[in-house]
Formats: structure tokens, C-alpha cells, sequence
């Protein structure tokens, strides 16, 4: 786990998805005029150069927020992202920087709402930290994520966005992370809970998805987005997020976002998922 480093996937399809419904999820919650407090419990290093070698050796975010910059039609979700990140850029004419999530609700954070950042990995977490550096709304703690989770919550404000987002580069990280959740569920359930996963191999992200699915905890909605069919050939073939606890037209918000998606940055092959898969 502790290798992964973001900036090879900062800006992706995946990024693209993630990161424009999580604005969503902001937006929908601050209409409700409450102290609202953001919990990551993998939050990289913030920001990331897309001239780095990092992104250059990759490439991903030229078929992801690339293809995205110029367009006049985008759909709400994707216009706030968009604007977001050009907002982040010195030049806003000029992609060069991509925000990580806590950039991107830093960005949104109200004088009453409050953000909690867990990173482990050392060179992120410094980054992270000297970006937040005297912010009293934002806690950068240095220490695994899914442990923390359990410290940060019920959050004070009693209302709440969790954002879980691991490297998935151990094969038990995708278990852990079920339990991890159901645990903190326990402990805070009216919480809106976003689980990012990607799909290398579909039995094993579905047995991660399932264990949630038959936890007993109700409203989870899935959002997802496969750029192909899947394979058994090696590399992410879809990616998604699975909300606990989706705010009131998110999942409209979700089919807007992919509709646009879809024929921009998938293949013929790909599909696109908006699905309640556990009832209220």
C-alpha cells in the first residue's frame, strides 16, 4: 500500500467520476444550512502536477478531465468540476494542476464545516499537510485511514461525507475495507458513506460489494462507470462509487453525469450503472 502514489491516475476517468459526484454530494448537503464535517480516509497528497513524471508516464488524465476542458455543454455536475479545477490552476485557461478530493471540498467548505485528512504515506502526507498548514478547519493525520475512520466518527457536527478511496493494492484491502465501513456504520449511520472502487478483476470487487449489500444497512446506491467490457486481461476495466446514504437526486445527478460520460470517454463495449442496490 504504501508505494501507490496517486499522481499516476490524478485526473482519469475514474478521477472524473469520482470527484464530480462528490461535489455533488457537497452541494446537495449544504442546501441544509448545518456544520458539516468531511472525513478521507485515503487522502494523497492534495494536488498534483500533470507535467510530473507521475502523470506523464501515463497519460491517464489525457482520456479523462482532458477531453472534459473545452467543452460548453457539460452537464451541472461535470460544469462545477470543471469550473473547480480551473479554479485551482494558476492559469485557468491552462491544465497543468489536477486537485486531489481534499482540494476539491476545500475549495467548497463553508466557515462552519470542518475536514478530517488521513494519509500514511509519508512524502503525500507531508505535501498534504504543508498545503494545510494553520487551517484550524482541516486535521492531517498521519496514520492509516481505516483506522482512523473509526476515531473520526460519530464526527461532532452529527452530519457528515466519508470518502474511502485505497489503493486496493493488497487483495485484502477490498475486505477490509467492507468490514471497515459496516463497523464505522455502526457507530454513525446517518453518514453519507462513498466507497471508490475500481474493476481489475469483477468477482472480487462484487464479494467487497455484496458483504455491504447484505450488511443490513439500508440505502446504497451504485454508481459506476466501465470504460470496456470486463476482462481477465490486466488493468482497470470500470470504476464507481458506492454510496451509503445518497443525498435526495443524486442519483439523478449520476445519470446526467454518465449519459455525458459514456460515448466521451468509454468504448462501444462499456456500460454505465446507477442502481439502488439496497432499498431505504
Amino acid at each position: 500500500m504504501l508505494s501507490y502514489r496517486h499522481g499516476y491516475h490524478a485526473g482519469n476517468y475514474a478521477d472524473v467520476l469520482k470527484h464530480s459526484m462528490l461535489l455533488q454530494v457537497l452541494s446537495l448537503l449544504h442546501k441544509k444550512d448545518k456544520p458539516l464535517a468531511y472525513i478521507d480516509t485515503h487522502s494523497g497528497a492534495g494536488g498534483y502536477s500533470l507535467s510530473d513524471p507521475f502523470a506523464q508516464k501515463t497519460g491517464e488524465y489525457l482520456n479523462g478531465v482532458a477531453k472534459l476542458w473545452d467543452k460548453t455543454d457539460l452537464p451541472t455536475p461535470l460544469a462545477q468540476y470543471i469550473a473547480d479545477i480551473k479554479h485551482f490552476n494558476p492559469d485557468p485557461n491552462q491544465l497543468a494542476f489536477y486537485p486531489g478530493s481534499p482540494a476539491f471540498v476545500d475549495m467548497n467548505m463553508r466557515p462552519k464545516d470542518r475536514m478530517v485528512l488521513h494519509e500514511i504515506h509519508s512524502s503525500d502526507h507531508q505535501i498534504l499537510a504543508e498545503q494545510f498548514e494553520g487551517d484550524k478547519q482541516i486535521r492531517v493525520v498521519k496514520k492509516d485511514g481505516l483506522k482512523g475512520l473509526m476515531a473520526a466518527v460519530p464526527p461532532i457536527e452529527r452530519r457528515g461525507v466519508i470518502l474511502i478511496d485505497p489503493s486496493y493494492e493488497i487483495k485484502d484491502d477490498y475486505l477490509n475495507v467492507a468490514h471497515a465501513i459496516i463497523k464505522a456504520h455502526k457507530r454513525f449511520s446517518t453518514g453519507v458513506y462513498m466507497l471508490w472502487y475500481p474493476v481489475v478483476k469483477r468477482e472480487q470487487t462484487e464479494e467487497m460489494l455484496q458483504l455491504l449489500a447484505t450488511s443490513g444497512i439500508k440505502n446504497q446506491l451504485r454508481i459506476e462507470q466501465a470504460i470496456q467490457a470486463d476482462s481477465h486481461e490486466f488493468g482497470m476495466t470500470a470504476a464507481g462509487l458506492w454510496v451509503i446514504n445518497p443525498p435526495w437526486k443524486l442519483d439523478s445527478s449520476a445519470r446526467d453525469t454518465l449519459d455525458y460520460l459514456a460515448p466521451l470517454l468509454g468504448k462501444k463495449s462499456g456500460k454505465t450503472i446507477v442502481k439502488l442496490e439496497v432499498d431505504e
